[in-house]
């Protein structure tokens, strides 16, 4: 069998390296059209943070290793142009201008997602950068390096906004942030993104929310973000407002896509072509609260994604339950974490939401540097079925909100999740642990 694999970081070269350990006579094959492979993009801010630190330290596995020690063809600086599905055949162009042409008997769409950039004058200067691929992380600390930087915009208040907004600022960098929309982490209850905004702020950072970006100029040997009402000067900006999938060869080529126009996969990531496979930020997913497809771009999934992928061409059959969208997020000294619906994506899915937020210490209350914790549940009062959870706090978070995520995955009620035996010392919760104070409190109102 011919596997063929577009795309070399998180889901392709877990299919890949899944695939030739399972099956060693397989000739698997994986296109590249950068020269990175297999690297850790969520660490990229905090490389970023670090001066002289050199960005290949988040390789995670050199190509050479793919190659030599597993068996797998790696053909790096290989673009693909074109996928046939009739002819189960793809064509390209390499870095050098060559063109290439392979067949396949299955093949593995894992393409990834690219930074969004607005079609408005002056995203294409030099010095305004967005942060997806490794290679975008280079270009920003040769960029920090090279032009001194001393002011930079980001565009965007995002996971990576916020994450680079700390990366930039330990390095002594002032900071503005802007976006267009009024409210702070507008997902987020207003309780908690106050508490994060205050955070942010007390940084020596400058929020701007509620100013569409009209242009951006060169001005004064540096850039100026012109806003329909405001205009900020930087030595750099970060385009930082989402990410879109890597989806244009599968759309040229027939295949189904749905949110975003992110490619649409079954359970076990078959797209609507059986011989086609897609899977990491190109491809969309099954809520598991809503039961509904839809496309949250997360690093565990395209991991998850590709070992599934592999065992199914490998004749082992897998079907993933889907995502919950458990994501948790470092900005300076906060965690925030999320997972499930929020209240107003409930609403949208039919249901009913009953929501609490509570506020409470991150320790028991005697034992030294608790700190404070807030926690905002949601339920469903037709069913009981708890909905989704989001937290903020400076320590305590980052690993509370799994409890969260395994009761969706289990479908558990508000009154279950009330029940469950979590556990307490004095050093790390209070008795009641704070997530069993909000769905107690949560009880109450469902």
């Amino acid at each position: 069998m011919k596997f063929l694999i577009i795309g070399g970081d998180a889901a392709g070269m877990s299919a890949a390296s899944r695939a030739k350990r399972s099956m060693p006579e397989m000739a698997v094959t994986v296109l590249e059209m950068t020269h990175d492979v297999s690297y850790s993009a969520c660490g990229m801010p905090y490389n970023i943070a670090v001066p002289g630190k050199a960005i290949e330290d988040l390789v995670v596995r050199q190509a050479d290793v793919f190659r030599q020690k597993q068996g797998i063809d790696l053909l790096t600086g290989h673009r693909v142009d074109a996928i046939y599905p009739r002819e189960k055949k793809v064509s390209g162009t390499t870095h050098e201008g060559e063109k290439f042409e392979f067949s396949y008997d299955k093949l593995l769409i894992a393409t990834g997602g690219s930074p969004i950039v607005p079609d408005l004058p002056g995203f294409d200067l030099p010095g305004v950068l967005g942060l997806k691929s490794l290679d975008h992380g280079r270009k920003i600390k040769a960029y920090i390096d090279s032009y001194n930087v001393k002011k930079a915009v980001i565009i965007g208040m995002g996971y990576i906004g916020l994450e680079m907004c700390e990366a930039l600022r330990s390095r002594s960098i002032e900071v503005a942030m802007v976006k267009p929309n009024p409210n702070f982490i507008p997902w987020m209850a207003d309780e908690l993104s106050d508490e994060v905004q205050k955070e942010v702020e007390s940084k020596g950072v400058n929020l701007y929310m509620g100013h569409s970006v009209q242009r951006i100029e060169s001005a004064n040997n540096g850039l100026s973000v012109v806003c329909d009402d405001l205009t900020l000067d930087a030595d750099m900006v970060i385009v930082a407002i989402g990410i879109t999938p890597n989806s244009e060869c599968a759309v040229v080529a027939g295949l189904e896509t749905g949110i975003k126009k992110s490619i649409s996969v079954d359970r076990g990531l078959k797209t609507s072509d059986e011989n086609i496979y897609a899977a990491g930020d190109c491809a969309d997913a099954y809520h598991v609260v809503t039961g509904e497809k839809t496309w949250i771009p997360l690093a565990l999934r395209a991991n998850r994604a590709g070992w599934a992928v592999a065992d199914n061409i490998c004749e082992k059959p897998v079907a993933l339950d889907g995502v919950a969208g458990t994501s948790v997020f470092k900005v300076f000294d906060f965690q925030i974490a999320r997972t499930g619906l929020t209240s107003k994506e409930a609403v949208t899915y039919g249901f009913d939401p009953a929501e609490v937020v509570i506020k409470t210490r991150s320790r028991a209350h005697a034992h030294p540097g608790s700190t404070p914790i807030q926690v905002h549940l949601i339920g469903d009062r037709k069913s009981g079925r708890l909905l989704g959870a989001q937290m903020v706090g400076k320590e305590g978070v980052a690993h509370r909100i799994n409890a969260v995520a395994v009761a969706l995955h289990a479908q558990m009620t508000v009154e279950q999740f009330a029940q469950t035996d979590l556990a307490y010392a004095p050093p790390f919760s209070p008795v009641w642990d704070p997530l069993l104070t909000a769905a107690n409190q949560l009880l109450k109102r469902m």
